[in-house]
């Protein structure tokens, strides 16, 4: 789950006024730590700090901090909530657990894909998180499609982190005692420096890694304090986008989109549940079983197969594969960003380095703007006018 969105957005059609990009809470500590900062989303966002390549290997070896608050953060609370959100995703939510999390997808009539999403079962109702560049056409989605008695809470004052990597549990629990104990796609209620903040362990590099939901006033204090850990440092959005490319997880805007069903985009797990298969209400529930059963005959290729000779596929392969695969697709990345050996590594300042940067914002681009009608994110000042029942 991650977003692809880049530039800055206008108002009143191509020739209308820029709209300046949002600033990350954490605008000021990216740029003190040497960030290049790119228009992302909609936001201002690092895109390395070290060079891209050094920042993939740095998290498959250690733990990288990614700030991911430019995606939305969302609370809905009300009477009949499982079934209200049921009527919009194929997941089964009625059977969530307390604290549990799963990965779903919210669905146009046709079956297209609007988002990918998680969201987990707090106490008295559902926290959710969206893609940042299109969290807005999310919540008015939802605000169409959910009964008056439904509250969405747009989650606006917390910032969200993804710590990621083999050593993220020696790192965090130095910090939040107890996280260590929480095991792959749960989370909970833990408290730093008296402050509350919710922790999940889930993330979307194919490490293991953690989410923290917290404060955006308390979060450069956290940031801080987590990369005085000597196992942490702070990771861009290059590698972001190459470690999910080499875990073989989909990319919102590139390999999903409303044009693309679940089962196109070989995710077919998200249609799982035998429960939900068989009342079959949930958005383009004919064709999608239909594809389930028989095929799409437009099998989307992953992402990993795609662009990566390795193709890795840890899930369906095992632990070993997965390390084959891994260490082939990073021969690869090595030679497209012209690395000879890991002491080679391109610095944050070189030639080579823009070279990338540059090719990275100009792909960026291209899917942007082929998918511009599908993924456009509502104006700046059109966005105070998505309040009904909305919590700010």
């Amino acid at each position: 789950m991650s977003d692809y969105n880049t530039g800055a957005q206008h108002d009143g059609g191509e020739d209308g006024p820029e709209i300046q990009n949002e600033l990350l809470p954490l605008d000021t500590w990216h740029r003190a730590k040497g960030g290049r900062m790119v228009p992302f989303a909609g936001y201002e966002m690092p895109v390395q700090y070290e060079g891209i390549m050094a920042e993939h290997l740095w998290v498959r070896e250690n733990a990288g901090l990614f700030d991911v608050s430019h995606m939305g953060q969302l609370y809905l609370s009300g009477d009949g909530l499982d079934e209200a959100i049921e009527a919009l995703i194929p997941a089964d939510v009625k059977s969530l657990k307390l604290n549990a999390q799963k990965y779903s997808l919210l669905l146009n009539d046709a079956g297209g894909i609007l988002d990918d999403l998680m969201f987990t079962r707090w106490e008295s109702g559902l926290y959710m998180v969206v893609n940042g560049a299109v969290k807005y056409d999310d919540i008015t989605h939802l605000l169409d499609h959910l009964p008056d008695d439904i509250t969405i809470n747009h989650m606006s004052d917390q910032a969200l982190l993804a710590l990621q990597g083999p050593k993220a549990v020696d790192a965090l629990s130095r910090l939040v005692p107890g996280v260590q104990d929480l095991v792959f796609m749960t989370g909970g209620r833990f408290t730093w420096r008296h402050q509350s903040i919710w922790i999940s362990r889930s993330g979307y590099t194919g490490e293991d890694g953690f989410e923290i939901s917290i404060p955006a006033e308390d979060v450069a204090g956290f940031a801080d304090a987590l990369c005085v850990e000597p196992e942490v440092k702070p990771i861009g959005l290059g590698a972001r986008d190459s470690l999910r490319l080499e875990a073989d997880l989909p990319l919102y805007g590139h390999d999903l989109d409303t044009e693309t069903t679940p089962i196109m985009a070989a995710l077919g797990f998200a249609v799982a549940s035998k429960r939900r298969r068989e009342e079959a209400n949930f958005p383009g529930a004919t064709r999608i079983l239909q594809e389930r059963e028989i095929g799409s005959g437009q099998q989307a290729c992953r992402a990993g197969d795609r662009r990566s000779p390795a193709g890795p596929r840890r899930r369906r392969r095992g632990r070993r594969a997965w390390h084959a695969s891994r260490q082939g697709h990073q021969r690869w990345l090595r030679a497209k960003f012209g690395c000879a050996d890991r002491d080679g590594l391109c610095s944050a300042g070189d030639g080579r380095d823009r070279h990338r940067h540059s090719a990275f914002a100009a792909r960026q681009g291209a899917h942007r703007h082929r998918h511009r009608d599908a993924f456009h994110s509502p104006p700046l000042r059109a966005r105070s006018e998505i309040s009904r029942r909305v919590v700010k």
